[in-house]
């Protein structure tokens, strides 16, 4: 049988085919091989949550925490609270949406201002997460210390100085959200440090759209000072 040949422009024609069959295989690959990554880092999290809260307690009780420094700005105190156990949990609230609060409608941990100027911020803490989430730190709450102050770094906002304060429970009791919220719930830490839910959020500004790093939990996106608040707590415990 006559030998088939194939003309040098159709033998061009073919390994360029060849080629691009093999580059769209290789990113497929790599994907894969990411996500391999990624599940393994992940897993290596999740076993790092067995001791989450006793690292983090560690950490907080044996530090000098940053203070933020702000002529003219409000101090205020949020409490960041964590239920003990081997699937440990974190409370959030969505605030609600009212007309002057620029962070209405936004995820966040409880808190607010000091009613006075003689409360002292860890009572302020304790009070407002009372009221907005019907938890008593009082009585169920163990003050382990408190993290870096976090202000915004816009212009936009009022000048505000927020401190954190760690609070342990023994167990994730139920949550009812008070007159300035519309959702209080408990977290579970393995969704919000999960590297799979992070993502960006956009926003609308005065000088353009500014992106911001972003949660996802379910329906909820946690950003702004609250993602900044947990982004230490990843880092104090170790994730």
């Amino acid at each position: 049988m006559p030998r088939l040949r194939v003309a040098p422009r159709h033998q061009a024609l073919v390994r360029r085919q060849y080629a691009a069959r093999r580059r769209r295989v290789r990113p497929g690959a790599a994907q894969r091989r990411a996500r391999r990554g990624l599940l393994f880092r992940w897993r290596l999290r999740l076993q790092q949550l067995g001791d989450f809260v006793s690292r983090l307690a560690d950490a907080v009780e044996g530090r000098a925490p940053g203070r933020v420094q702000r002529e003219g700005a409000r101090q205020a105190a949020v409490a960041v609270v964590l239920s003990e156990g081997a699937d440990p949990s974190l409370v959030l609230i969505r605030r609600k949406i009212r007309a002057g609060d620029p962070w209405s409608g936004q995820m966040a941990f409880p808190g607010g201002f000091q009613s006075d100027g003689s409360e002292a911020l860890e009572d302020a803490a304790r009070r407002e997460t009372l009221e907005e989430t019907g938890l008593d730190l009082r009585s169920l709450g163990r003050l382990r210390g408190t993290l870096d102050d976090a202000s915004p770094r816009t212009p936009f906002l009022p000048p505000l100085v927020v401190r954190p304060h760690l609070f342990t429970v023994a167990a994730a009791s139920p949550l009812h959200a008070g007159d300035e919220a519309d959702a209080a719930l408990w977290v579970p830490a393995s969704q919000l440090f999960d590297p799979s839910r992070q993502t960006l959020f956009s926003l609308p500004m005065p000088d353009g759209v500014r992106q911001f790093p972003a949660i996802t939990v379910g329906e909820h996106v946690v950003w702004g000072l609250t993602e900044r608040i947990l982004r230490q707590v990843a880092d104090l415990a170790g994730l």
